[in-house]
C-alpha cells in the first residue's frame, strides 16, 4: 500500500505551517479561525480558514492549500515535521 498524496494533520500541525507560510490570525469564532497573509511579490493576499477539529482528512487538507496559494508541496514543507510525511 502506498504513502497517501494529502497526509491527514493534526489541528496544531496545521496551524504551525498556517504560521510559517506568513499568515497571521485575522479573526476567531467559535468554530473556526481564519489566517491571513497579505499579498507579496510572488502570492496573492490570501485567507484560510482553519475548523476546530482534531485531525484534518485529504478533502479538507486540499481546500486549505488552495485557500493559501500555495503548492501542496510548500504547505506540508512549511515546517520540517510535515515536510516528512510527504516524502
Amino acid at each position: 500500500m502506498g504513502k497517501r498524496k494529502y497526509p491527514p494533520l493534526k489541528h496544531r500541525e496545521v496551524v504551525e505551517i498556517i504560521l510559517s507560510l506568513g499568515f497571521t490570525l485575522d479573526r476567531e469564532e467559535s468554530s473556526h479561525a481564519q489566517y491571513e497573509r497579505p499579498a507579496d511579490a510572488t502570492h496573492r493576499r490570501a485567507i484560510v480558514t482553519v475548523d476546530d477539529y482534531d485531525d484534518f482528512e485529504e478533502k479538507t487538507i486540499k481546500r486549505m492549500i488552495g485557500q493559501s496559494g500555495f503548492t501542496r508541496e510548500q504547505f506540508y514543507g512549511a515546517t520540517p515535521k510535515t515536510a516528512k510525511k510527504i516524502r
